[in-house]
């Protein structure tokens, strides 16, 4: 049953709008291959292998990325199928475990790494855009910011206008990202093939196997496979979820695990450890080194590569600052959805100009460290939820319902992930835990705190209604799926 729902400054005749179902599986499939193939393995494969110092070690590490993405997909499977709501991590640990602990996830999600991804996206796009044009030198850091920041607000209005026509540039985007990595793959084995292996012996000789260096390592690799669980974060827009996603995520994860360990053993069989090390476009020396004239591809390639999954990033992170304002957690405005393009375009726009703030540094791998480890937590928040609910509700719909062994085993190694770099890298860590401890005085005030003098009420009604003229937007009329 639809829930109705009075809408203030609706168009004459309109008092609720929908948010409507334009996802089939297909578009499941490329949203999800589409946010993972974005610039994560053309930026990636140095933070794995400059941790721990070993192509045989890199590797695996990426290997075993693609595993627990698997397993943690399995997880969100069910999750996503009995908690069918958009929002994804904060749907599932706002169900688990109450107001308080959903806040905190949307606090850090909104400071750190929604915005800090849509960073990385935009400034790997940025540099591999201007690389043909400073063959000779260093590209000046306020152009690749700039860029950046150019590229982020057009794919933001992209996103407003129209989820439909987003979805559909997805799918192209798809298919050119997954073409531009095949012929990495295709080139790096037919120069293995021809004989060039000496990259692959004592492949495990100079290993760092620290377990703070292994756990680092792994988030660079971690970062690459990120964005496996985003299509829950539109599960109401999704056709016939519960085929269509656990579908979509079986589909994707193999593909891209192979795709990626392959992709590495391309980059690790032209270029040696040091080069990689030493490289800030690994994708571009490689090129370089066995592409000839036609190098100049690869920038093209993995432009369109960082363009196409940050747009998709866009798009799908708005719906969870946009169900976390339709749940009370966010200022009211942000629950609105345009009225003609169905799209939660004031959340669109509060992301993009979080993702401009962040654009302030340039530093890549710092931002990488930073966004995973605080993502890490709350992903392994959520699938703890599973536990919490299997204990708590034990009689509560799952269509698919996983061995208890699968959320136990990923909670366990996410916990590893999490405590071990506290002493390699405490000062992500620290910035990270405090962020993210800072949303508890915003909640007490924001959400707590229901009696709020009349005065704020009334200018936080007068911006509601502001906002709503702006975007032309109002609330939707809500699906209840259980």
């Amino acid at each position: 049953m639809a829930k109705k729902t009075v809408i203030e400054n609706c168009k004459p005749g309109e008092d609720k709008v929908h948010m409507k179902k334009e996802l089939g599986l297909l578009e499941g499939v490329a949203i999800i291959l589409g946010i993972i193939f974005g610039s994560g393995i053309f930026i990636s494969p140095k933070g794995v292998i400059q941790e721990v110092n070993s192509v045989g070690v890199s590797l695996i590490i990426w290997v075993l990325c693609g595993l627990l993405s698997m397993v943690g997909a399995l997880c969100y499977a069910e999750l996503g199928t009995s908690i069918p709501r958009s929002g994804g991590d904060y749907a599932y640990i706002h169900e688990s475990f109450g107001n308080l602990a959903a806040f905190l996830y949307l606090w850090a999600a909104n400071l750190i790494f929604v915005p800090t991804t849509n960073a990385i996206m935009g400034l790997t796009f940025a540099q591999y855009v201007l690389q043909p044009f400073f063959t000779n030198c260093n590209i000046p850091d306020e152009a690749i910011r700039l860029l950046a920041a150019v590229t982020i607000c057009f794919l933001t209005f992209i996103n407003c206008y129209d989820v439909k026509e987003t979805s559909k540039m997805q799918n192209i985007f798809m298919f050119a990202k997954v073409g531009a990595l095949v012929i990495i793959i295709l080139a790096g084995l037919t120069w293995l093939f021809m004989g060039n292996t000496e990259n692959f012996q004592n492949a495990f000789e100079n290993t760092n196997a620290t377990p703070g260096k292994v756990a680092v390592a792994f988030y660079s690799g971690i970062f690459s496979y990120s964005g496996w669980n985003y299509l829950n974060f539109m599960t109401e827009e999704l056709k016939n979820p519960y085929v269509n996603l656990p579908r979509a995520i079986y589909i994707s994860l193999p593909l891209v695990t192979l795709i990626y360990v392959l992709a590495n053993v391309a980059y690790l069989a032209v270029l040696t450890p040091t080069a990689i090390i030493a490289s800030n476009a690994i994708a571009v020396t490689f090129g370089d080194k066995l592409l000839g004239y036609i190098s100049w591809i690869i920038p093209v390639m993995v432009a369109i590569s960082a363009f196409g999954g940050l747009s998709v990033h866009i798009m799908t992170s708005s719906r969870m600052c946009f169900v976390g304002a339709r749940n009370g957690h966010f200022p009211a405005m942000l629950s609105h959805i345009n009225i003609n393009k169905y799209t939660p375009t004031p959340a669109l726009v509060f992301l993009c100009i979080l993702s401009l703030i962040m654009l302030c540094t340039s530093n890549i791998f710092i931002l990488i460290t930073y966004c995973s480890i605080v993502e890490s937590t709350f992903i392994m928040l959520s699938v703890a939820g599973i536990l919490y609910l299997r204990y708590k509700r034990p009689d509560m719909n799952r269509p698919i319902k996983v061995s208890l062994w699968v959320p136990i085993s990923f909670v366990i190694i996410c916990a590893f992930l999490v405590l071990v770099p506290c002493y390699e890298k405490p000062f992500e860590v620290g910035m990270g835990v405090i962020i993210t401890l800072s949303g508890i005085p915003a909640y007490l005030i924001g959400v707590a705190w229901k009696n709020k003098p009349s005065e704020f009420q009334e200018f936080n009604v007068k911006v509601t209604h502001a906002v709503q003229k702006l975007f032309m937007s109002a609330k939707e009329e809500r699906d209840d799926f259980n």
